[in-house]
């Protein structure tokens, strides 16, 4: 096991990614930007390094100055929490690259692989996971969108290689859209993911958003750990999540399941990941009726990394999944089979965000935590980095 973890990332997920090392006696490193000095995870963490001023470009995502505080703190190890740098299979490579420093989670390779979004696509459809149909190119031309619309039937979907969370995402109703809409994706592409490649898919209307957590090790065990049904979203991000899926049967769970086993084992990925599907709903479904083996079900996309609401699979399984990317990364092997994987009652999440509910959920400007009184009691769990009497701190990301 590791002596020192530099965990590259602020907030929530940087705080439970610490109490996951305190618990396995490896101490903390925190870096933090001038508008985190006195942010939660600085204090938890046992030293903290300045990476920077706020903008996040020049401190959380500046590959080289994390890196060296890495180095400065003796830190053995570097676990980038979710999103700023966690799928950047460019920053996992130059950690790899360090002679005495550890990156805990999939190998770069693997990262590079199943993050270009065509790539994860043809790497599941030659392991035989079902793909919506699309393009496993990236699309150049709005003759190609008009092309696909014409075979599969309108709307379409434009997305963005390196999008998410609804980002990089455009809906074309008919060809009369094909153009604005791929310039529009690419715009966003290029903006927010430094990558203006799009492709091209049938769009599903009102699926369900299931969601099948996975861990593998160095030694080619790859387990999964359940499902979880991310179905309700606003603006395409999901806001609460549960697990198991109450639209499930226990037939499509395990198609489900064994599909992103097979899709990840032919990677040869490694460490924490989440396979995402869509699923096909009923509308003639009646309520209490659940979808069968006969549901079709199709590959979304691979999240090469540890998730927001990896804790409900936490819950109802009772594996700490950040403790396993660690023992992975360390090189220990899965001591349970996949059998031995069970689960035990529902959980759910719901993700609270400094926003302002009367002005349409915009962001919040700021301000001071100036009463909270978090949640407790059995059955109940709260992950945070807050206080009272903490800056709500809004250069980064709503959700607190």
């Amino acid at each position: 096991m590791f002596r020192k973890v530099l965990v590259a990332n602020r907030g929530e997920i940087a705080v439970r990614v610490m109490r996951a090392c305190e618990e396995l006696n490896v101490s903390t490193v925190a870096v933090y930007s001038e508008a985190d000095t006195d942010s939660g995870h600085v204090r938890y963490a046992d030293e903290a390094y300045n990476v920077g001023p706020a903008r996040a470009a020049d401190s959380y995502l500046d590959h080289e100055a994390v890196i060296e505080a890495a180095r400065k703190a003796d830190a053995d190890a570097i676990h980038p929490g979710y999103g700023f740098l966690a799928e950047n299979a460019e920053f996992a490579a130059k950690v790899e690259a360090e002679d005495a420093i550890t990156w805990i989670g999939p190998k770069s390779d693997a990262m590079e692989q199943l993050g270009e979004k065509t790539n994860a696509r043809r790497v599941m459809q030659e392991a035989g996971v079902p793909i919506v149909p699309g393009t496993t190119d990236p699309v150049t031309d709005p003759e190609e969108v008009k092309e696909f619309g014409e075979d599969h039937g309108y709307p379409v979907a434009i997305k963005a290689e390196g999008g998410g969370g609804g980002r990089g995402m455009k809906i074309v109703q008919g060809p009369d859209e094909a153009a604005d809409q791929l310039q529009s994706a690419k715009r966003e592409g290029e903006a927010y993911f430094d990558n203006d490649s799009v492709y091209v898919e049938r769009f599903l209307e009102n699926p369900r958003h299931i969601e099948v957590q996975i861990l593998a090790d160095h030694e080619g065990n790859v387990r999964h750990l359940g499902e979880r049904d991310c179905s309700l979203q606003r603006r395409h991000q999901k806001v609460i999540e549960e697990g198991p899926s109450p639209a499930l049967t226990d037939d499509l769970r395990e198609k489900i399941g064994e599909s992103a086993r097979r899709g990840v084992s032919a990677a040869e990925y490694t460490n924490a990941g989440t396979v995402e599907f869509l699923v096909e709903e009923d509308p003639e479904r009646e309520d209490g009726e659940l979808l069968g083996s006969e549901t079709n079900f199709y590959f979304l996309e691979v999240n090469t990394r540890i998730q927001v609401e990896h804790t409900v699979t936490e819950e109802i399984t009772g594996i700490d999944i950040v403790k396993w990317q660690l023992r992975a990364a360390a090189g220990e092997e899965i001591d349970f089979g996949q059998d031995d994987v069970g689960i035990d009652g529902h959980a759910m999440e719901f993700r609270i965000n400094a926003e302002n509910a009367a002005e349409e959920f915009a962001p919040s400007p700021g301000g001071k935590l100036a009463i909270y009184d978090p949640p407790g009691g059995i059955g109940v769990r709260m992950d945070d980095a807050l206080r009272q009497g903490d800056e709500i701190v809004t250069d980064y990301d709503s959700m607190i």
